[in-house]
Parts: structure tokens; sequence; C-alpha cells
């Protein structure tokens, strides 16, 4: 008889060796996700980019038919959730979507340029929404604090802001939307931590739902900059 059962040797190393190649798997497949959403976020900064240098030709036009633009932005942002399972399709709608957003994007930035420092208050906006998103994702990825639990205060905290925009829009005070702006940068800020640690969780279905959530949150983060630095640096 043998001093071992090498059946018995084989059957334990693979009960071993199938959790490790599983949580490999795991990694792996994370590691794949968390890439593919960093790439469909970077495609669509593009073509959010291409959006605005077209719009900007056409500035004037744009404002006549902004609130139909708008809304065809929020049914492209809808068509999203609706796709986002579906290969192909939801890619369409992610660029169609992003695309918009540069549109609409365009009145805000044309008042912007015709202040007379108007070329670095934009370059400003978008490096300082560059550095605040850069650090505020490494910070997310490198803490062991656990900030997946604000979802709620800040859905809370956006409807607030939504409200006083839109309470803003009668009232027409610049002191208020710059109060407006500085909340929404803050709280942006925090969606970006909070989105970006949903991600490196696995809470996301798909790499196109969690790219168009880092890209919001970029986004009214760059907004709300350009609204402050903007209205700061208006002599009006």
């Amino acid at each position: 008889m043998g001093l071992y059962n090498r059946e018995y040797i084989d059957k334990s190393k693979s009960d071993i060796a199938k959790p490790i190649s599983q949580e490999r798997e795991e990694v792996l497949d994370q590691a794949t996700f968390i890439k593919k959403t960093y790439q469909l976020f970077a495609a669509s900064l593009m073509a959010a980019a291409v959006g605005a240098y077209i719009g900007m030709d056409m500035a004037a036009s744009i404002v006549k038919w902004y609130w139909g633009l708008v809304i065809l932005e929020f049914a492209f942002l809808f068509g999203i959730y609706l796709t986002k399972s579906k290969p192909g399709l939801n890619l369409v709608m992610l660029f169609a979507f992003t695309f918009m957003t540069g549109i609409t994007l365009t009145p805000l930035l044309s008042s912007i340029l015709a202040l007379p420092a108007g070329a670095s208050i934009v370059t400003n906006a978008f490096l300082l929404t560059g550095v605040a998103f850069g650090g505020i994702s490494l910070f997310a990825i490198n803490t062991k604090r656990d900030f997946t639990y604000m979802g709620k205060f800040l859905f809370i905290a956006l409807i607030i802001l939504i409200v006083g925009g839109v309470i803003n829009i009668f009232l027409g005070s610049s002191l208020l939307q710059v109060a407006i702006a500085g909340v929404g940068a803050l709280l942006f800020s925090a969606f970006i931590l909070f989105d970006t640690q949903n991600i490196i969780k696995g809470n996301f279905s798909s790499p196109v739902e969690a790219a168009i959530a880092l890209y919001l949150d970029a986004l009214n983060l760059f907004i709300s900059l350009l609204e402050i630095l903007g209205i700061l640096n208006n002599e009006e």
C-alpha cells in the first residue's frame, strides 16, 4: 500500500486551484470592464469635443433651437439606459448623446469666449476639471474608505440643485448662479468619487453605463467651473 493516495492528492489540488482560478478570472474580467469603461469615456469626450467644434459655427441657430436640442439630448440619454445591454446600438446612443451635449454646450462656450479673457477662462475650466477628475479618481482607487453609500444623499442634493437652477432661470441672479455653480462643482466632484468606486466594485451592469456616469460627472463639473469663472471675470 502506498504512503499516500495520489487520487486524493490530485483532487485536493484541483479543489484548491479551482477557486484560485475562478478568482483570477473575476479579477481579469473586472480589469477588462474598467479598461473598456475608460476607453468609452475618452471616446465620449472626443465626440463631445467634435459636437462643440461643429456647433461653434452655428451658435446662433443652436440658440434658436436650444430647448428642442436639449429634449433630443435627453432622448438619447434615456436611449442609452434602454439599450445599455445591446451591443452596437448602445454605442450609437452613447456617442449620439455625447455629441449632442457638445452641441448644446455651444451657447455657453460662445458667451464665455466673447469675454475679454474668454479663451483663458475656458482653458482654465478645462484644466481644473482634468486635475480634479484625475485627483479624485486616484483618491477613490487608493482610499480604504467606502463612499458607495452616498448614492441617496447625492441624488437628493442633485434634485435640490436642479430646483435651484430652475428658480434662478426666472430670477436671473448672478450671485445665486455662482452659489449654484459652486455647489454643483462640489456635488459632481463627489459623484466622481462615488461612481469611480462603484466601477471598481463592479456595481455597473455594462461599460457603457459606467462610462456615461463618468462622462456626466466630468461634463457637469466642467460646466460648473466654467460658469463660476465666467461670472467672476465678467465686469458687467
